[in-house]
């Protein structure tokens, strides 16, 4: 039985090592390779303190190099940084994803856990628990020495100098919004704000679940400072049609032990308190609470040394805890029952038994390596584990849905069997657009998930709920109707026409419920407003619903502008160049951001973690030009879509304004980062070109031209983008990933290109 594909790594055939959490002080090192050195900073102690400024506070940076707070906040103004502000306390849950990978490259392990304030069972448990951070990170640590503060020289003064008279360009030329403004703005509840609505716990509601756009991905209940579920996001989603929030928990935090696994449970107290809560105020608003089970997490091989008996399929240091053990099973079905009868309001469960994360002995098809599950049918196994799953819970509230994903069993060639053997009380839920054929640039493909430039549903989900509906199973559609690792760094994209052409297909397939998004999607927007509008559609309505939410949003002397514009990014959308690969490589995340370098720097790309400069993993199933091409037709058609875009700001009325201008840089967001790719992949392209020592010089020299005309664009497009988002705190976000830039990353991509265009002089 062949390893089972995981998204993050089918493209990435040999990045992971055999054993990726080998043990150095608790936490994961991998293939330890030598670290990028920061060249265009004079040092690597200047890049430290740029890429921290008003993210931690100088007293951390200081502690972690030992210096002085004055030291910090000198380096910080000669390079010509704006004034430190300080660092929200309440933040640092929201952001220590974003600092940890803007040091992966500058910090050892040690100083980075004092940067971050964390023991190191708290990073360790952060790498391996929070949405697969170690993965995203490349599952290696660059090798990195420590880093100390030393009094800058003469030589170093002079570059910094530099540095300071093109920061200080960008940093005064305007006040920006504070990070994480948009959660004060969706926090906030209309005059009119409780919604009566019935709850999507009610068995004749068809669920619409969404994740929270700013929830927290790792162990959200535990933390009883941040609010992920503020009344105005509820109120807001609840406009929108949405009736249900999913949100991530790990069940051995979340039950208490027993005599078996006296250790698990620690912290359960203030859990199930919060979730409680958290329960009640949702339900005002007719939104219901599930609960994700990736269940049961693999443990260390120091948790079995006294149960081997329970001990599984092994994947490096971790052993499964084995699903064919009845302990295993009982403490599961006991879990569950008691989180649901203690928060009796919780809507149901999501579960997923084969994915990125290790749990059961099948989860990444080796149940051969456990003697138990060796015996075992994979269906049986899989089925299996769901079962257990619906009888806890069901033994605690008999109402509660349970969601089964089939997510990551089509490899094993068994969903049929799984289905069947599922129990009759549970919903089936398929990628809506899994399989579904494309051809973009003349490459023929089909699609894996997270798309929204292609239209579903695909063949494999219409035959996933035709088998479940033959079994007496109730069905799922999961899509994307905001954003997709197409592009995740925008809340949504303007892509209308598509949205509306999926959801009204799937009005076609009598769905018992709709997944509207995982950790990424889940701002209340025009495109959930839109999905909301098709699911109730009239169809012998007069006025058309795109030209409806059109007059809303811009007045009615907009509409056949707006829809222009929004036909002209749908349809660029659609030469998207899809391919696993580049969903989970590519730079479109971070766009302008990412960095360039001189030379090669032999890094693969990871899983919307760091793209580097690896276009062989971006480019996937495409050749370059193919890849190059297509990203630039996505481009191209989208400024025409910010063309005609203009033409509803010029004939929009002063009512909404405000609307207009804030989708206008959510599209203009857009079109930056598509085309930054373009521009990223060409100069790769001619850099690499230049290592032939056959080439003339004439062509060396046009070539030096052309990756000087690229630098050049390129610093045009970070401008822009550092505009925007100085306008508009959202730019930038996506809820597991935190920020994947900020406004001093697009400063530090212009210091970056200006090295470049000197590097690369005729």
């Amino acid at each position: 039985m062949k390893r089972i594909y995981f998204c993050c790594l089918l493209f990435l055939s040999g990045l992971l090592p055999s054993k990726i959490f080998c043990q150095t002080d608790s936490l994961p090192v991998g293939a330890y390779p030598d670290a990028i050195p920061v060249t265009h900073f004079p040092d690597r102690l200047h890049a430290f303190v740029w890429r921290n400024w008003n993210l931690v506070s100088p007293a951390a940076m200081s502690r972690t190099i030992g210096c002085k707070e004055s030291d910090i906040s000198g380096i910080a103004a000669s390079m010509g940084l704006p004034p430190y502000i300080a660092v929200d306390e309440s933040f640092k849950n929201r952001i220590y994803i974003t600092v940890i990978r803007r040091n992966w490259h500058l910090l050892p392990y040690d100083q980075l856990l004092k940067l971050l304030g964390m023991s190191s069972h708290e990073l360790a448990v952060a790498l391996k628990e929070d949405d697969f951070l170690f993965i995203k990170l490349g599952s290696l640590k660059p090798k990195v020495g420590e880093l100390r503060y030393v009094a800058p020289g003469p030589e170093t003064v002079a570059r910094v100098a530099a540095i300071k008279k093109i920061a200080e360009k960008y940093f005064h030329q305007q006040t920006a919004v504070p990070r994480f403004k948009f959660i004060e703005e969706l926090s906030q509840v209309s005059p009119n704000g409780d919604i009566s609505k019935p709850a999507a716990s009610d068995m004749n509601s068809r669920p619409r679940i969404v994740y929270s756009y700013f929830g927290i991905f790792g162990d959200p209940l535990s933390d009883t400072v941040q609010n992920p579920y503020p009344d105005g996001l509820l109120e807001k989603l609840s406009r929108n049609g949405v009736n249900g929030i999913w949100m991530h928990t790990v069940l051995n935090q979340l039950a208490p032990g027993d005599k078996y696994f006296p250790e698990f449970g620690a912290g359960h107290e203030v859990r199930i308190h919060n979730l409680k809560k958290i329960v009640e105020r949702a339900g005002k608003y007719g939104i219901g609470i599930y609960l994700y089970m990736n269940e049961p997490r693999a443990m260390p091989a120091s948790f079995f040394t006294d149960r081997a008996g329970m001990r599984g399929t092994k994947e490096g240091n971790f052993y499964a805890m084995c699903t064919s053990n009845d302990t295993v099973v009982s403490w599961m079905k006991g879990a569950l029952a008691f989180v649901f009868k203690n928060v009796p309001g919780l809507a149901g469960v999501l579960t997923i038994t084969a994915s990125e994360n290790f749990t059961n002995c099948a989860s990444h098809g080796h149940p051969e390596l456990c003697s138990r599950c060796s015996r075992r049918e994979y269906a049986d196994i899989i089925a299996g584990v769901n079962r257990t799953i619906e009888e806890g819970v069901h033994a605690g509230n008999p109402n509660a849905r349970v969601i089964v994903w089939d997510w990551g069993w089509h490899n094993h060639g068994l969903a049929r069997d799984v289905i069947i053997a599922l129990p009759k009380s549970v919903y089936l839920m398929s990628v809506s657009e899994w399989a579904k054929p494309i051809s973009r640039g003349g490459v023929e493909s089909t699609v894996g998930e997270y798309s929204i430039s292609a239209v579903g549903p695909g063949p494999r989900a219409t035959q996933h709920w035709a088998w479940a509906k033959q079994a007496g199973l109730r069905t799922f559609a999961k899509v994307q109707v905001n954003n997709s690792w197409e592009l995740s760094a925008v809340p949504w994209l303007p892509v209308f026409d598509l949205v509306r052409q999926h959801i009204s297909a799937l009005s076609n397939y009598d769905m018992d419920g709709l997944m509207l998004s995982w950790s990424l999607g889940g701002y209340p927007s025009p495109n959930m407003t839109i999905a909301d509008l098709c699911l109730n559609e009239d169809r012998s309505a007069e006025t058309d619903l795109l030209d409806a939410v059109a007059a809303d949003r811009y007045g009615a002397a907009a509409v056949h502008a707006a829809r222009k514009a929004w036909t002209a990014f749908s349809k660029a959308f659609e030469a998207y160049p899809y391919s696993g690969s580049t969903l989970y490589t590519a730079p479109q995340q971070y766009g302008p951001a990412n960095l360039l370098y001189e030379k090669a720097t032999g890094y693969r790309a990871t899983m919307v973690g760091f793209p580097y400069d690896d276009l062989k993993s971006w480019r996937g199933i495409y050749p370059d030009a193919g890849f190059i091409n297509q990203f630039q037709s996505v481009a191209a058609g989208w400024h025409k879509g910010l063309e005609y875009f203009q033409q509803v700001k010029s004939v929009s009325d002063g009512l909404h304004r405000q609307t207009v201008l804030s989708d206008e840089r959510i599209a203009g967001a857009a079109y930056l980062h598509f085309a930054s790719v373009v521009n990223q992949a060409r100069f790769i392209v001619f850099r690499d070109s230049l290592i032939s020592r056959q080439l003339p010089d004439a062509v060396r020299k046009t070539i030096k031209q052309n990756i000087r005309t690229i630098l050049k664009n390129e610093i045009s497009l970070a401008e822009e983008l550092y505009r925007i988002c100085r306008e508009d705190s959202r730019i930038g976000y996506e809820a597991s990933n935190q920020y994947y830039y900020v406004g001093q990353d697009l400063i530090e991509k212009i210091l970056n290109c200006q090295f470049l265009l000197n590097t690369f002089k005729d």
